[in-house]
């Protein structure tokens, strides 16, 4: 199997994960980035989300004027126009099947050498070559289009100029945001000389949103997601990671529902019209807990394990289920 140049792995700085979990490098916290990038222009006639600062694009870091992050209108649900018809379905399944399709076309991109700098600016210009603004950039001021989360990185990694390595394992995870509303999803990516222990985490994580959305139907509880999810990841040798969760979605980047991925005790009933996330992190072994970089954003595995992830952006229907993140 082909592998990248002496001369461009010399630039790969490897350090080896706790042999127990298998054969990767460890992204230490001291590569956290220093600074925060320039975000990348989007140009004035794409609408932006109200959480964006106005001077978010001009203003030096710290000097972004202050706005609050979900301004549109509030509801625990996003109030949809039938679950069959009407416009509001027809925009935020036009932007869910976006998301996908975006997200299928940079997945192709991930291979040896290339840096998740260069698989940001490509999602960044596949979103506004559609007219959509991409969520993340500018959301609480981070400066990316997208997360790229790799190995031990549990998610939030901000993209920087480190090549991939032939061993790891990459998460993506993007949104974008059209006609006034956000399509959200995400998978982890394989490079080619993953271990088996990386490609069975892998595996079992993608199966695992497979459960949390069989869960899923009218008058079913939100717990139940959560449940299911985590007594598949334990018989299968891993942990879920409790610091994240999944979310409602529509006008709003994030509102309720909160979806949890393991046992849990949130109330409520799910209904034709409702539009989550749903976006389990799996961890070898027990301890699935996250410390958080000074970055302030980039949350990796406290014992240095490998995580992925895979999101879908779903909506119950009078049928059943329907997942908005697909081609």
């Amino acid at each position: 199997m082909a592998r990248p140049s002496p001369a461009l792995l010399k630039h790969y700085q490897y350090i080896a994960g706790p042999s127990k979990y298998g054969r990767y490098p460890v992204l230490p916290s001291s590569s956290a980035l220093k600074s925060y990038p320039k975000p990348l222009p989007v140009p004035k006639e794409i609408p932006r989300p109200s959480y964006v600062p106005r001077n978010f694009f001009t203003a030096g870091w710290g000097e972004h004027e202050a706005v609050e992050h979900d301004t549109e209108p509030e509801g625990d649900r996003i109030p949809l126009a039938g679950s069959e018809g009407g416009e509001e379905v027809d925009n935020v399944r036009e932007v869910g099947r976006m998301a996908a399709e975006i997200l299928g076309e940079v997945g192709k991109m991930v291979k040896p050498g290339v840096t998740t700098s260069k698989l940001d600016q490509a999602v960044h210009e596949m979103i506004i070559a559609r007219g959509a603004y991409p969520s993340p950039l500018g959301y609480s001021s981070f400066p990316r289009s997208c997360t790229t989360s790799v190995n031990n990185v549990i998610a939030h990694g901000i993209p920087d100029d480190r090549p991939l390595h032939p061993e790891d394992i990459i998460n993506i995870d993007l949104t974008l945001y059209y006609q006034g509303y956000h399509g959200d999803n995400s998978a982890t990516f394989l490079l080619p000389d993953v271990d088996q222990p990386g490609r069975e985490l892998v595996e079992a994580t993608q199966e695992a949103l497979d459960v949390g959305i069989r869960a899923c139907g009218i008058g079913k509880r939100y717990k139940d997601i959560g449940a299911e999810i985590e007594d598949f990841a334990r018989r299968h040798g891993f942990s879920v990671n409790a610091q994240f969760s999944g979310h409602g979605i529509g006008k709003r980047f994030h509102q309720p529902p909160w979806i949890f991925h393991v046992r849990n005790d949130e109330s409520g009933e799910m209904r034709p019209g409702d539009c989550f996330t749903i976006e389990p992190c799996l961890v070898q072994g027990r301890n699935s807990r996250g410390v958080l970089w000074d970055d302030g954003w980039t949350m990796a595995t406290e014992s240095g394990a490998r995580s992925a992830q895979f999101e879908h952006q779903i909506l119950i229907t009078e049928d059943g289920v329907e997942i908005l993140s697909s081609k």
